[in-house]
């Protein structure tokens, strides 16, 4: 069946249009006072986020305000600066006292001291397991999760009617409909291992080993066995093997591949299901298939909203997340914003009434969250161009404990 973009606000209708009823709806253990009258003496809070979700947030601000007296402040932001004049503004106490951002910048603003932990509660349990990982940076949640965000495998299903069982059988299927180049992944001359990532797990090869705080930077894996049994396997895919992966490949010739039906495979993110489905094509969401035995997960980015560590009003801000941005009702209108899916549970199920949202949350059962530890800056700076190399026909052991020798490295310094 061909999924059209109306399909998902239809089967959202009945939560857009659902009163906002959300003083107490989260069950988290916080003192901030929702339940106080209101007060012209009750403070304000700041929030910055991006212009495209402040609409989707002026309903819980303005029921928070009603009920607390404490005005809610919505201050739209450019997405490519709000981290940096976070970190800068927060120190001289004109930051705000909430920011939108992605969970990988915690070890960034934890580092800088400019966000303080949040208080959860039993309302923890609430969140999709990936979200309240990912949101959880040295054994502390600092995020309250909005999205979760992760790539899946788009199929043509008028070209290929079922789902690959793995990554050679996706390969057959796509030959065996006549297409010379069945996949499409993005790289360029630079690589792109976000993109790679799946398949790299699936060799038993993660980036950073984990310990009871999440990921260790002391425990460096991405140059273990694992690794380089992925190496070897993507250079034989690369120019001087198979040639599945390409580094002439890069977004846009990929999306056109995959449009114009050349390609029956794409691997790709949310972001460009709108694309497909405008052409009409008829999408199904896989799972990434795997190259080996083992699955094959890509990395789960997770968007939600910090807490200032200079704010003055901290109590408020935190029941503010928890009690009213974490309900079904501020989730499913921040997820009709942005098409991502929902980090609560509740919200996640019912847009999942979509089958195209329903594929990427099944696929982000298998998502690990992007390491947010300040140590992942050293790994993405060789770590594209060595795969980019190895695709171009590199020795692959050899580059690949190059990559892992230079990131050690780079970590020590």
């Amino acid at each position: 069946m061909m999924v059209k973009k109306k399909g998902l606000l239809a089967a959202l209708a009945v939560a857009a249009v659902a009163t906002l009823s959300l003083a107490g709806c989260a069950s988290g253990d916080t003192s901030a006072g929702s339940s106080d009258k209101p007060s012209a003496s009750a403070g304000s809070l700041t929030v910055w986020v991006d212009a495209e979700r402040v609409d989707a947030l002026k309903g819980a601000a303005a029921a928070y305000t009603e009920k607390t007296g404490v005005e809610v402040k919505l201050v739209s932001k450019d997405n490519n600066t709000i981290k940096d004049d976070f970190i800068q503004q927060v120190p001289t106490g004109k930051g705000p006292d909430i920011t939108m951002g992605a969970h990988d910048w915690a070890g960034e603003l934890s580092t800088n001291g400019v966000v303080a932990p949040l208080e959860l509660g039993d309302s923890a349990a609430d969140y999709l397991k990936v979200a309240i990982d990912a949101a959880t940076y040295e054994g502390s949640v600092y995020l309250l999760p909005y999205a979760v965000e992760n790539i899946a495998v788009l199929r043509n299903a008028d070209i290929v009617p079922e789902a690959a069982a793995n990554f050679d059988d996706m390969i057959a299927k796509g030959k065996a409909a006549g297409l010379a180049q069945p996949f499409v992944v993005e790289q360029g001359a630079e690589g792109n291992p976000y993109h790679l990532y799946p398949f790299q797990t699936a060799f038993g090869a993660p980036v950073f080993g984990t310990n009871d705080q999440g990921y260790d930077p002391t425990d460096l894996q991405i140059g273990n066995a694992g690794g380089e049994q992925f190496a070897t396997w993507l250079g034989s895919q690369g120019k001087n093997g198979t040639g599945v992966f390409n580094t002439d490949i890069d977004g846009d010739i990929a999306k056109q591949a995959f449009l114009d039906g050349t390609a029956a495979f794409w691997l790709t993110g949310p972001w460009n299901v709108g694309a497909a489905v405008d052409a009409g094509i008829n999408v199904a969401i896989d799972t990434v298939p795997s190259p080996t035995a083992e699955i094959a997960s890509p990395f789960a980015g997770v968007k939600g909203f910090y807490l200032s560590s200079e704010s003055k009003n901290k109590v408020a801000a935190n029941d503010f997340l928890v009690n009213y941005i974490g309900t079904e009702d501020v989730q499913l209108d921040l997820f009709e914003a942005g098409n991502v899916l929902p980090a609560l549970s509740a919200a996640a199920e019912t847009a999942s009434a979509d089958p195209i949202v329903a594929g990427f949350a099944a696929v982000g059962e298998q998502a690990v969250p992007m390491p947010a530890i300040p140590a992942m800056g050293a790994v993405w700076q060789f770590w594209g161009i060595a795969e980019a190399d190895i695709i171009n026909g590199a020795d692959p052991v050899a580059t690949w404990q190059k990559l892992a020798a230079d990131v050690q490295a780079a970590i020590n310094k």
